[in-house]
């Protein structure tokens, strides 16, 4: 591994991003610079060195970007078009764009889930003679079920589906629509993680030599049966509603969503039908627990106890 001390950029300031960011000042010594549409007051009197960038700026974005070894992206669409273009001019060696989620290639062309993260890699391709990337895989945030919903920790707030109970449960009323099977009724798995163990397992693999394609991690893997179980346990409730749903029926209602024109219903759908669809599992031990397995990842059940404590 390298010990060599690096100038790592941190494109964003959602939850996420600030918790790689602290992660890489608390646990490195790389000198880190977090980029920002506006000025960060907070951040820098913190201690952060914040860079405020404008994306439709290739100046500003190079600026920037000056002596930059890695960039970690949590910003998306034509913005993060823009700052890999930057960044091959800028002679970046390595770009992690903003994915954190399931493996790409399962995704397919479904607009709902891209959010034009599609182009953003097929853009790496391109260069990839010129600059490393790498897709961090970590399936699903515990952050989606947490109070107030993952918008609350400042991740996922335009996706559509990241409030309290947008996605398998709402534990607050015990309703779920869980999608517990595949297309052969066997029960379904999901790979979760914690926001906190990606942030772990993303500042590790800086010091990797060599970046692979992708990299998975995973704090958990469990049947999304199993998952509300769990929620149900941890709670000490029973559900109030509960419609487990297959495949073919999450299809059918994702066409008549947009047959009607309902958005809305379609972004709540999305996710549900790509978990049906086994876009969230991999294969457990994911590669960055095989090669660093001495990061302590979080339980699921300990996590939302910890999470949910003060609800009654």
């Amino acid at each position: 591994m390298s010990t060599n001390n690096m100038r790592v950029a941190v494109a964003g300031t959602c939850g996420l991003a600030l918790l790689i960011a602290r992660e890489i000042n608390e646990s490195t010594s790389h000198q880190l610079v977090i980029l920002s549409r506006t000025h960060q007051t907070s951040l820098i009197a913190s201690g952060y060195n914040c860079q405020v960038v404008d994306y439709n700026n290739p100046s500003s974005l190079q600026h920037a970007l000056m002596g930059v070894d890695t960039v970690i992206s949590t910003v998306v669409g034509n913005s993060q078009l823009r700052l890999i273009e930057a960044a091959v001019q800028c002679r970046v060696r390595r770009f992690a764009p903003a994915e954190f989620e399931g493996q790409p290639g399962l995704r397919g062309q479904n607009e709902l889930l891209d959010r034009g993260r599609n182009s953003a890699l097929a853009l790496l391709q391109y260069y990839r003679s010129y600059m490393q990337s790498t897709v961090f895989v970590c399936g699903i945030l515990y952050e989606r079920f947490s109070v107030n919903g993952m918008i609350s920790h400042r991740i996922g707030t335009n996706t559509g589906y990241g409030n309290e109970g947008d996605f398998i449960a709402d534990a607050r009323n015990m309703t779920s629509i869980a999608p517990i099977y595949d297309a052969a009724s066997n029960y379904q798995c999901i790979c979760l993680t914690s926001a906190h163990d990606v942030a772990q397992f993303v500042v590790r693999a800086i010091d990797m030599p060599t970046w692979a394609s992708e990299m998975s991690m995973c704090s958990e893997r469990m049947t999304v049966h199993a998952l509300v179980q769990t929620i149900s346990t941890c709670r000490n409730r029973q559900w109030a509603s509960i419609e487990y749903q297959a495949p073919a029926n999450l299809e059918y209602q994702m066409t008549m969503a947009q047959v009607g024109g309902d958005i809305a219903g379609q972004r709540r759908l999305a996710p549900l039908l790509a978990t049906a669809e086994g876009r969230y599992d991999f294969s457990v031990p994911a590669y960055l627990n095989s090669v660093y397995p001495d990061v302590r990842v979080t339980r699921f059940r300990d996590w939302f106890l910890r999470n949910w404590a003060s609800v009654p």
